[in-house]
């Protein structure tokens, strides 16, 4: 499989840590860049077979990206960055991309998420971890939390799309984006039996999967991850603080 790294994005808080860096995946953990971390993970992977890192071409020549196979632009939003990572690919298989600051991934972890979309046959696969896999694992790493029926449960860095879903997530992503504040607009695009239950954490997942499915037209669903790094990410200056200690 194809794994497409996102190492896109400015200037941040996490940035600003490292002189020069172009954005956070280029900011060492334990001496490694983020993005060079994650490279080497999907390297000791038996799913991938080809890396494609998508980040700002002045960084093209930097030693973080030394592991990739190919380097491509990145967009001014994800979504750009997204359809650089797939063009090419073949419209129906399946590629696996990844967050550029998953300080702690491994290849173990990306094999488990991989096989378990696989086994699903899923268009668009997202991991998820529950909190009480991620508190054992990783006690100090806090999250936002998704109240669901099922549990709580955070997102991953990780998910599989095939690439002719692209046109699809370019307009729920910017729909969702023009709608993101407005309760009433996210109900219109979700449904008004789907918003109310999700705040009021009643929803059930697979409820989410089903009407997820119907509006983009494709079987989606999340992976349930027993392997907790997939969402140890690094957002603020004290999450690089605590990664740092995750590989110390």
């Amino acid at each position: 499989m194809i794994a497409v790294v996102l190492a896109g994005g400015g200037p941040d808080a996490v940035s600003a840590m490292k002189r020069d860096a172009p954005n956070k995946a280029f900011v060492p953990v334990g001496g490694v860049p983020l993005v060079a971390r994650v490279i080497a993970a999907l390297r000791t992977s038996s799913e991938v077979s080809r890396i494609i890192a998508v980040a700002p071409p002045a960084a093209f020549e930097s030693e973080a990206l030394a592991g990739a196979d190919e380097r491509r632009p990145a967009g001014m939003r994800i979504v750009e960055s997204l359809a650089a990572g797939l063009a090419g690919a073949p419209p129906d298989g399946q590629v696996l991309v990844v967050a550029s600051d998953l300080p702690v991934l491994t290849g173990a972890a990306v094999d488990a998420f991989v096989a378990a979309a696989r086994e699903r046959d899923l268009d668009i696969a997202y991991a998820i971890v529950q909190s009480n896999v991620s508190f054992a694992q990783f006690p100090r790493v806090r999250h936002t939390w998704a109240r669901m029926l099922d549990g709580r449960f955070c997102g991953g860095g990780l998910f599989i799309v095939r690439p002719r879903m692209l046109d699809a997530l370019r307009t729920i992503l910017d729909d969702i984006g023009a709608a993101r504040k407005s309760p009433l607009r996210l109900a219109s695009i979700f449904g008004w039996d789907i918003v109310p239950a999700f705040a009021l954490g009643w929803l059930p997942i697979a409820k989410a999967e089903e009407r997820a499915s119907t509006i983009l037209r494709a079987r989606l669903g999340a992976i349930r991850c027993s392997h907790a790094e997939v969402a140890v990410n690094v957002d603020t200056p004290a999450d690089l603080s605590i990664a740092n200690g995750l590989v110390g």
